[in-house]
């Protein structure tokens, strides 16, 4: 079991693109999984430097339909003739986010042209609840809210009449890999909460451990009793290493690397993951 950071908000290596965006290259033994494809085409730039071969992936995974996630998934299909994209049907919304009282101009949404998405739809495997794609390799289509979860980011979207709806990310899906080591568990952004993540990992594969939750957490807008929820919930569940990444705020990264000390690693693009 390995994977790379192809894109994700930092790095320290020399010659490799960060943006905010995340985009991970998992290599299980068996499978080769893209999981989210960043915000542009730097994911495939740092593919090159790195010697990941994009077009030897079996399967693409899109953690939810916002644009840091999605922007280079035009650019894979062009490396890449083969592989299913499995995206979750509620993931075209164009979502805008909630910012001072009101709904932000720019959408936040995928934003690929109609060229794009039609040159590429044929690829897609619409989710919506779990997908087994091996006995041992999980995405979980919609993640089921935690008891008393509270958002620290709302987003809206229009309907055709030009009403704001309320976005409830019914399209973030997390993607959970049982190794001998335990449960690899991969979330995009959290919208619906980390400790919803780790739960519905719990729910997917009942008894095991959890080896490693790689996370983006939207951690950033919420209170300090949120964080400490979930730290303490990390804590109860015996998570072994925490990859805080991406949108979960430094400060949020910098309580739990005191926390729980080597358990916390910081990932970083550039970055390769193994052995754990």
């Amino acid at each position: 079991m390995e994977f790379q950071f192809l894109v994700e908000n930092k790095t320290e290596t020399e010659g490799i693109l960060a943006e905010h965006g995340l985009s991970i290259y998992i290599d299980t033994g068996d499978k080769k999984i893209l999981f989210d494809a960043g915000a542009s085409d730097a994911f495939a730039m740092n593919a090159d430097a790195m010697k990941v071969d994009l077009s030897q992936v079996d399967l693409a995974v899109v953690s939810h339909g916002h644009y840091d996630h999605t922007g280079g998934f035009p650019m894979f299909c062009r490396r890449n003739r083969k592989a299913p994209i499995y995206i979750h049907k509620n993931a075209f919304r164009e979502s805008h986010g909630f910012e001072d009282g009101k709904i932000e101009d720019e959408m936040c949404g995928i934003r690929w042209t109609k060229e794009q998405r039609d040159g590429i739809s044929s690829r897609f495997v619409l989710t919506d609840g779990p997908v087994k794609i091996t006995d041992d390799i999980i995405i979980s289509g919609t993640v089921p809210m935690a008891e008393g979860f509270e958002p620290t980011e709302k987003f809206y979207y229009f309907s055709a009449g030009g009403a704001p709806v309320f976005d409830d990310m019914s399209h973030e899906q997390i993607l959970v890999i049982r190794s001998p080591e335990g449960l690899f568990v991969f979330s995009g952004c959290s919208h619906r909460g980390v400790i919803s993540a780790l739960e519905e990992a719990q729910r997917l594969f009942p008894g095991e451990k959890v080896a490693c939750m790689v996370s983006g957490m939207h951690l950033y807008h919420a209170k300090a009793e949120q964080r400490a929820e979930v730290i303490e919930a990390f804590r109860r569940a015996q998570v072994e290493k925490i990859m805080p990444v991406h949108c979960t705020g430094i400060e949020a990264i910098c309580q739990m690397k005191q926390a729980f000390g080597d358990r916390c690693v910081i990932g970083m693009a550039g970055e390769a993951y193994r052995d754990f």
